[in-house]
């Protein structure tokens, strides 16, 4: 017959639990499209977070500058050919078909005018004053010939890449790319 040992019985001290430990306490959010669909998911995404009381940055790229100049800011229109999503079982035909995305544009800010959204200007002032900071990159604002007078004034800088990767440093920071 075998004997079965017991395994001895210890007591662990309990260590303090970091409550904050895998939060997120920072976001950074890259937008690179310049459609109205996704420049309101950026900054939805970005005013949220500052709402939670997470730091919100925002880095606008490529077509996404479109969005933060003063030219286009509030007049970004919603994408019709090549978005599924957009009135299912159309066919894509009829969504290239002219002043349709114009219509469909007017159509999608009727809905949110409905809902009280802000408009894009309205959307970058309220996340100017709730601490967060608007960025262009620096690559497309050269590509596309921009300056910082281009840009609405809540821009705070045109920085490079690099700089981006330095905004998003430290624990608990989230990359959104939109």
């Amino acid at each position: 017959m075998q004997e079965v040992l017991e395994r001895p019985v210890t007591t662990v001290a309990e260590a303090p639990v970091d409550k904050n430990k895998g939060k997120v306490k920072k976001v950074l959010v890259i937008c690179s499209k310049g459609k109205l669909e996704d420049v309101y998911a950026a900054l939805v995404m970005a005013n949220g977070a500052l709402m939670e009381g997470i730091q919100a940055k925002m880095f606008f790229t490529f077509f996404g500058l479109e969005a933060i100049t003063k030219k286009g800011a509030d007049h970004l229109h919603t994408a019709t050919v090549g978005n599924p999503a957009f009135m299912p079982g159309m066919p894509t035909v009829l969504a290239g078909l002219p002043g349709f995305e114009a219509f469909a544009s007017y159509m999608m800010k009727k809905e949110m005018d409905k809902l009280d959204m802000p408009h894009v200007t309205e959307f970058f002032q309220m996340i100017d004053a709730g601490g967060g900071e608007i960025y262009a990159c620096k690559l497309a604002a050269d590509m596309f010939h921009l300056k910082k007078e281009d840009f609405v004034p809540e821009v705070k800088d045109i920085i490079t890449v690099g700089d981006m990767y330095a905004l998003a440093e430290g624990e608990g920071t989230q990359i959104i790319f939109i």
